[in-house]
Order: C-alpha cells, then structure tokens, then sequence
C-alpha cells in the first residue's frame, strides 16, 4: 500500500494524463442544462455558442457532489493508500468542500483520521496548483498531515486572473447585475478589458486593463505587473485554462515564456463545465504561484 493519494474535484481542470499518472481520484461536478441535449458541440462552449445562435434563452444550473460522490472516491483511495489528501473547489462559491467533509462522517472512525480535506479557495488553474505541489510532497515523502499544512499555507498564495469575452453568462445565470453586465460591456467596447479574480475564496473585481487589445495580451499585461517584480528570483508555476480558446492560451502562454525565463507553464486546460456555463466561451484563466521546494 502506497502512503499517500490524492482526491479533487472536477473543478480543478487538471489533464487526465495528470489524473491517470498520479492515480489521483475525481469527483464530477454537476451541471443541469436540458438545453445542451439539442445542440451539437464538442465541449459546453461549443454547445453554448450554438445556443446562442439559435437565439435559445436559457442558462445552467450548478449543483454541488453529494457526499456519496465523495465517499466512493474514499473508499477507491483508501484500498491504496494508507492517507488521502483531498483537494476541493472553494467552499465560499461551492458546496463541494461541505460535501467532502460531511463524507467522512460516513467512514469507520479509524478510516475518518485518513482523510485530510483542503480548501483551494479557488477554482480551474487556481485549483489545480495545490493539486500540483501536494504531487510534489508526496514525490518528497512528505507525510499527509505535513501536506495539508503545506497546502494551507500554499493556498493564499495562489494567484488567479480572469477575462470573460461577454457577460451574458453571468448575467444570466444572476452572477452580477444587469447594470454591471451593460457596464462591463462598455468598457469593453472602449477597448478597456476587466479583471476577475479570486480573493479570500470568491470571485471578484480586480480592476482594468485599458489598450490591452485582446484578452491575453490584458492578462500578460497583469502577470507582468504583478509577478515581474520576482522576475529571475523565484520559480514560478503556472496553469492556463480556457473557454474553447487554445490559440488565445497558447498566445498567453508564448508571451510569459518569452519574457520570463523562471515561469514553468505546467498544463493548458479547457475549463470545467461549472465555471464555464457562468464565464461563458472564450474565457482566459491564468493562475500561478511560486514554486520554491
């Protein structure tokens, strides 16, 4: 038996050569959307782009896991391992991390001590930092109650910036308000593009960046102001996920490259069907964090 496995949820937006090499185990995310059966797509961006171009007027509906999701992928991760370390979505926009606490309650009360739940306090490439140093711990023989340490104290760390294209999604599924959307909508056209980001676990604003001209020349423009004070001092970790856009994400991750050469773009992702059917398609996430071992 292995010492130590890990469990997220599908929020975290990680490769399944991640998932499958590290036989890390994953709890879907749920996502109601009865629109989505009629129309034709590879992903829910294709699918949402298609809905709106039939002038279909409808949104999805998030749920959280229930505990049983929770505790099959415990049972799956105890016959492995002697400890497990879980990693969920933030428990301030999501019932997820509730969920993966309430499943304990169900396992025997030697297996209970187990499992160690951390809260990402984030979502997507935010989500999947954690994921990733825990990897890294694990690799170290690093002990699980040493991880969930490392990883709390990893967690307000995290940076994670992100540009939607339209905020129609998240106007309609009643994330902001019509007034916001309409004034998000012309700063756009001004050629102003807002920032998004996660701070203490929820999603709020984090200012403009004006004359930026495409989404991920705006967010290059914000890694730079915001990391380049360590430019060639520590190394940084880095995760792009996206809406259905890979050229935008492979331009982003080209343009951090070629001016930082202490950055590590570990994956690119598309983004999870939660957070996708609220930022709609074409969204950039760029998340990163400092990687000193």
């Amino acid at each position: 038996m292995e010492k130590v496995g890990i469990i997220t949820d599908e929020g975290a937006d990680l490769t399944q050569e991640i998932i499958e090499k590290n036989q890390i185990a994953v709890v879907p995310v749920k996502l109601i959307w009865p629109e989505m059966d009629s129309v034709s797509g590879d992903n829910i961006f294709q699918k949402m782009r298609e809905l709106e171009r039939k002038g279909v007027k409808s949104f999805g509906k998030t749920s959280q896991p229930s505990f049983k999701d929770f505790l099959d992928r415990y049972n799956l991760q105890l016959a492995k391992f002697e400890k497990v370390v879980c990693v969920t979505l933030t428990s301030k926009l999501s019932g997820t991390y509730n969920s993966a606490v309430q499943a304990k309650n169900f396992l025997k009360p030697e297996d209970r001590e187990r499992i160690l739940v951390v809260d990402s306090l984030s979502a997507s490439a935010g989500e999947a930092l954690p994921v990733l140093k825990a990897l890294d711990l694990i690799k170290e023989g690093k002990k699980a109650e040493e991880i969930k340490e490392e990883l709390e104290s990893l967690v307000p760390k995290v940076s994670l910036f992100l540009i939607i294209k339209d905020p129609k999604w998240m106007e309609t599924s009643g994330r902001i308000s019509h007034t916001v959307a309409n004034l998000i909508r012309r700063l756009i056209k001004s050629g102003i593009r807002p920032l998004l980001a996660f701070k203490n676990g929820k999603l709020v604003p984090a200012g403009f960046k004006a004359d930026a001209g495409d989404i991920p020349t705006a967010l290059f423009k914000q890694f730079e102001s915001k990391a380049g004070k360590s430019k060639g001092k520590s190394n940084i970790r880095i995760v792009i996920t996206h809406g259905d856009d890979l050229k935008g994400a492979q331009r982003l991750k080209e343009m951090i490259e070629s001016k930082f050469d202490n950055t590590e773009v570990v994956f690119m992702n598309i983004i999870n069907d939660i957070v996708g059917a609220i930022s709609g398609p074409d969204t950039l996430v760029l998340s990163w964090c400092e990687n000193n071992q």
